[in-house]
C-alpha cells in the first residue's frame, strides 16, 4: 500500500511538472497564443497592402491617365510641348568656418 502511494505522488509530480512546465504547458501554449496574434496581424497588414498593389495594377490596365499620372508622379516625367520648371528653395547659408593658421 505505501508503495502504489508513492507511485501515485511521483506520477502525480511529473504530471503536474508537464502542466505547468513542459513542453506543452500552459506557459507554452500562452507563448504560442502570443506568436499567433502577432502573426495574424502581420498577415493582416500584408494582405491590407495587397489589396492596395492590386488596385493599383488594375487602375493601370484599365486607365491611360493613371499610367500618365504614375508616369509623373514616380519618374518625373514631362508631355512633348511642356516647359519643367524646377524650384529651389535657398536655403539660409551658415557663416563659413574659418581656418585658424598657425
Amino acid at each position: 500500500m505505501r508503495w502504489l502511494i508513492i507511485i501515485l505522488v511521483v506520477l502525480l509530480a511529473g504530471l503536474q511538472w508537464r502542466l505547468w512546465v513542459g513542453e506543452g504547458s500552459l506557459a507554452h501554449r500562452a507563448e504560442l497564443n502570443r506568436q499567433l496574434q502577432q502573426q495574424e496581424s502581420e498577415n493582416q497588414a500584408l494582405r491590407e497592402r495587397n489589396q492596395l498593389i492590386a488596385t493599383d495594377v488594375e487602375s493601370l490596365k484599365a486607365n491611360l491617365d493613371a499610367i500618365e499620372e504614375k508616369a509623373r508622379a514616380d519618374l518625373g516625367m514631362i508631355k512633348q510641348g511642356e516647359t519643367f520648371y524646377l524650384v529651389i528653395d535657398k536655403k539660409p547659408q551658415r557663416p563659413a568656418v574659418q581656418d585658424n593658421p598657425q
